[in-house]
């Protein structure tokens, strides 16, 4: 029995491999427990294994790739359309083993364990900085029931709190106690993400690729440490342009009878990447009547025919397509009129 390709359905306890010989038949369907894995694959000789980019992905391909098999991982709603019918894990582990074989079927670059552990203070940062923003609001709101309201920012309701809490007639002794119970978790989440954007400047400081992403305008350390976290081959992708729809930043094409019909963005892959671009995107266009770049030039003439909200996801592509060049050409950004 010479197994050529693998599909590998991965599982928190319980994983499926199909395997198919040099001629496509199938040889090999079984069912692994866990402790079953390891073994299994160390006695088996170098094969082509693919696996659906989901959760433990990463973790299963550097440890296969480790015993000398290569590893290819794909998005799983790639491997979607290869299910025959129903949903099962050996019609999933199936599917994956026909799908890794096409030749047009695109891969995810698998990460080091560095740069999972960078996403990871992403994620953690994002998660902790949404809650922030419910303890400040739910603070916020509060407060006006008792005629207290404070300007946008959340040193600004801060201040109001301490005002408030200094005429003791002003609040009731049960609203003072849970409301003092919200600053303290304001200010333990504020010291908590402190914390890590001090770990994510450490490590950009360190990280070349980052630095040169950080001079983009609207791209600071933390766009700039998750994309280079993120993008682990940016050669994966033909165009700039290419990589700004797998962010999610192209319009969607409905065309059909050789009519060409174009909606919103599409919205697929990478969330925060996008929504981190289309922030600093933002940001960049609050300052645009007072620059003289022609990036500014392009973002005023634009404005006086499309939306603000629309300009500035078009400038995220832009800013997207900017940070492909940059990864691919391992050259640092040159503003307008600096280049050599």
């Amino acid at each position: 029995m010479k197994i050529k390709t693998i599909g590998l359905d991965l599982a928190k306890s319980v994983f499926q491999a199909h395997g198919v010989d040099a001629d496509g038949k199938t040889v090999l369907v079984k069912r692994l427990h866990r402790k079953q894995m390891l073994p299994f694959f160390s006695k088996l000789p170098p094969c082509l294994i693919g696996v659906e980019a989901c959760a433990t992905a990463h973790h299963w391909a550097r440890t296969l790739i480790a015993m000398g098999h290569e590893v290819r991982l794909m998005p799983p709603s790639y491997v979607k359309g290869y299910v025959k019918r129903g949903k099962s894990d050996a019609l999933d582990a199936e599917a994956i083993c026909e799908a890794v074989q096409r030749p047009t079927m695109r891969f995810v670059s698998v990460k080091t364990v560095e740069q999972q552990g960078i996403l990871m203070a992403h994620r953690t940062r994002s998660l902790l900085v949404r809650r922030r923003t419910m303890a400040a609001n739910a603070l916020r709101a509060h407060l006006a029931e008792f005629g207290l309201v404070a300007n946008p920012g959340i040193a600004n309701l801060v201040k109001l709190a301490d005002t408030a809490f200094a005429e003791e007639e002003r609040l009731p002794a049960y609203a003072r106690r849970a409301l003092e119970i919200l600053i303290r978790r304001l200010m333990e989440l504020t010291e908590e993400i402190g914390a890590l954007d001090q770990e994510l400047r450490a490590w950009h400081a360190e990280n070349e690729a980052s630095r040169r992403l950080a001079a983009i305008p609207g791209v600071g350390v933390i766009t700039a440490t998750a994309i280079a976290a993120t993008v682990t081959d940016p050669d994966q992708f033909r165009s700039g342009r290419q990589f700004a729809a797998w962010l999610g930043l192209t319009p969607q094409q409905q065309s059909t009878g050789g009519k060409t019909r174009l909606g919103g963005i599409s919205k697929q892959g990478d969330r925060y990447l996008r929504r981190l671009l289309v922030v600093g995107a933002t940001a960049v266009m609050r300052h645009a009547r007072d620059n003289t770049t022609p990036m500014a030039a392009w973002i005023r003439e634009l404005l006086e025919k499309k939306p603000f909200r629309l300009v500035s996801v078009a400038l995220a592509n832009k800013l997207a397509r900017v940070a492909w060049v940059v990864l691919t050409r391992g050259e640092t950004y040159r503003p307008y009129g600096m280049a050599a």
